[in-house]
Parts: structure tokens; C-alpha cells; sequence
């Protein structure tokens, strides 16, 4: 992991404004689309830990998804 954090930086162009000041960064589209898929899972994760905190009753996605059809949702 560390070799692709290396390469990743190297391969980072920044967007400047007139006195130098960083702006913006321009990213590799891989690299931007590894980005939003750690942040949807680090999200995931956080709602199943928020859920299991609660507590309650766990149900399998196959029932969840057997529910939304027979109510006519899409899931």
C-alpha cells in the first residue's frame, strides 16, 4: 500500500491561484474513483456499527429486498 501512496502522490498536479496558493488538486480518475469507493464503504460501515449499537432486530437482505418487491418499491 505504501508503493501506491508513493506513486499516487507522484501523480497529483495542484491548481494554483496567482501568489502560488494550492486550490484544487488534479487526481487520476482511478485514483478519484478509489477515493469515493473508500468513503461509500467507510460510510457503510459506520451505519451498520450506528445499527448494531442500537441494537434490534437483524434481517437479512434477501428478506428486506423480498419485502420492498411485495410492497411494489424498488429496491
Amino acid at each position: 500500500m505504501a508503493t501506491t501512496a508513493k506513486a499516487a502522490k507522484k501523480s497529483r498536479e495542484y491548481v494554483v491561484d496567482q501568489d502560488g496558493r494550492r486550490k484544487a488538486v488534479l487526481l487520476p480518475v482511478e485514483e478519484y474513483e478509489a477515493l469515493v469507493q473508500a468513503a461509500e464503504d467507510l460510510e457503510d460501515i459506520r451505519a451498520a456499527d450506528e445499527a448494531r449499537a442500537v441494537g434490534g432486530e437483524l434481517v437479512p437482505l434477501e428478506v428486506v429486498e423480498a419485502r420492498l418487491r411485495a410492497e411494489g418499491k424498488p429496491r
